[in-house]
């Protein structure tokens, strides 16, 4: 028997046997049941270059994490209510499984009676097809199994790079690498039994420099998680940031001689794509989370100004904007084969030439949308937390026949273009925002000319999209991914895509950080 025989007959023979307890619960009264298990592998390497005191330099690993956790997570839906059970173990231990599946059956039935007392309305579930399969990210090089001396060589190439191409002028240089993979299982009592291997990788640098009281940061490819892709380690060779020392050592410099970006009440914005996929991110992909839109998440993350009665009426954007979500782009992060519920990966749309048209839905909130199905956008951090509702790659659909980011500087006759995000504000609904970013690029009669440091712009969410009036073509579209999207109570991380070309915007308000 081969390798790749045995791993089938083992996924085949672990399903089954949460199958069979899927089936137990429904047995024992249960509407509905889902039973997954998850076996999750994290790999983190830091390295950190500084200038220590006396203009002396130090350079070290700055953290090296390998963690992995393994356990089921239960859910039943009994009499209107849900229940959930949670419990470490390995795919095979049998005790684990049954005290995870007890716990949930008996959580709901004490929330069933609950909601029985207190008279609200049954919870229930749009209809999915029983789905059978396994979905597992294509790589070409396993991240888990790249010697550390050869990260470390790399990261080490990176960080002191850009500390010395700095001089005197740098604080800090990092540079990072990271890899998560997950197995998920996943049996409902609907007959649903999947499989999953999900794996992503991810890069990034970052560079610190002072003049005096003057602080400024530059990072690449982006700031938070620097560079993410549902790929292997081939990933992190292709981003190449070794190549990219220079320039960005060479930007901050530049940003310490900067004026600071100039304060106008209107002015024209290009949003080059990492700022642009943040933006997506906190006024498009937040705000069209449909248990946002229902209140259920003011608690903690806040509402939505997209409220239900608002869909298909309200004019979220100009009619150069066409947002969707779905999970089915290749080396996305947002891209899987089911979500934690049962439902195939899919594409919904969210705003159609303008027109706010969809949200994220699970099968209870698809339901009281009066939809058919789901939008397949229910996922959990781990085993032992609750599936909800997350971002799928929430993305700006580009023009057919859209620019490039060179072609749209061009058609410019006076603007900035805005790079990487450096800190942001949104309201708990998310309507009001404002962004201050890494750096700016002033532009005079279709030419970038001098850089600005210290960029701010804001806006009101609606519109600012009903400003955009050019989006770029699909030759400067590119995918990102962040894998720090917070939500739930208790909190809970995620990792999403966010595709885009860059876009530009009329009458922005912007100003500076300084």
């Amino acid at each position: 028997m081969s390798m790749e025989t045995a791993r089938t007959a083992g996924r085949t023979a672990e399903l089954a046997r949460l199958s069979a307890q899927a089936e137990r619960l429904a047995q024992a009264g249960a509407s509905f049941a889902d039973v997954r298990h998850l076996r999750d592998e994290r790999l983190q390497l830091a390295y950190i270059a500084m200038k220590g005191g006396a203009g002396t330099r130090n350079d070290q690993i700055d953290r090296s994490l390998t963690a992995s956790s393994q356990g089921f997570g239960v859910r039943v839906l009994y009499n209107g209510a849900w229940g959930f059970g949670a419990c470490p173990g390995a795919a095979d231990d049998e005790q684990s499984l049954l005290a995870a599946c007890d716990r949930a059956l008996m959580v709901a039935r004490a929330n069933a009676a609950l909601r029985g007392k207190r008279g609200t309305a049954p919870i229930t579930l749009t209809k999915e097809a029983p789905a059978r399969g396994h979905f597992q990210t294509e790589i070409i090089r396993d991240p888990f199994t790249v010697p550390i001396e050869e990260r470390v060589h790399l990261l080490r190439t990176v960080a002191c790079g850009l500390r010395d191409r700095a001089g005197e002028f740098a604080q800090s240089a990092s540079a990072h690498v990271g890899a998560r993979r997950q197995h998920k299982l996943l049996a409902t009592s609907e007959g649903t039994a999947v499989s999953q291997i999900l794996t992503h990788s991810s890069c990034g640098m970052k560079l610190t420099a002072a003049q005096g009281s003057l602080v400024q940061h530059r990072s690449y490819p982006m700031d938070l998680d620097g560079a993410v892709a549902a790929q292997g380690y081939e990933y992190i060779e292709r981003v190449d940031l070794p190549s990219h020392v220079d320039r960005i050592a060479d930007e901050i410099l530049a940003l310490l001689r900067a004026p600071v970006c100039p304060a106008e009440d209107a002015t024209t914005l290009i949003l080059d794509t990492p700022q642009l996929a943040l933006q997506i991110h906190e006024s498009c992909g937040h705000p069209t989370e449909s248990d946002r839109a229902f209140g259920e998440e003011v608690s903690l993350a806040g509402g939505s100004f997209l409220t239900p009665d608002r869909l298909g009426r309200l004019r979220y954007g100009s009619d150069k904007v066409s947002l969707t979500a779905e999970a089915l782009t290749p080396g996305a992060l947002g891209t899987f084969g089911w979500d934690d519920e049962g439902a195939p990966a899919r594409r919904t749309p969210l705003v159609e030439r303008g027109q706010f048209v969809g949200y994220l839905t699970s099968r209870e909130t698809a339901a009281r949308l009066g939809l058919e199905r789901s939008g397949g956008c229910v996922r959990a951090e781990s085993w032992n937390h609750f599936p909800i509702i997350r971002m799928t790659n929430v993305s700006l659909e580009p023009d057919p026949k859209g620019p490039t980011l060179e072609e749209l500087i061009a058609d410019t006759d006076r603007g900035i273009l805005i790079g990487n995000n450096r800190s942001w504000s949104i309201d708990d609904v998310r309507l009001n925002f404002q962004f201050g970013c890494e750096i700016a690029w002033e532009i005079r009669k279709g030419k970038r000319t001098r850089i600005l440091r210290d960029p701010i712009y804001g806006g009101i969410t609606p519109e600012f999209w009903q400003r955009c009036d050019a989006v770029g073509g699909p030759a400067a579209f590119q995918m990102w991914g962040l894998t720090s999207c917070g939500k739930g109570d208790p909190m809970q991380l995620m990792a999403v895509g966010h595709g885009c070309p860059p876009a530009r915007f009329s009458g922005v308000r912007t100003g500076s950080l300084s």
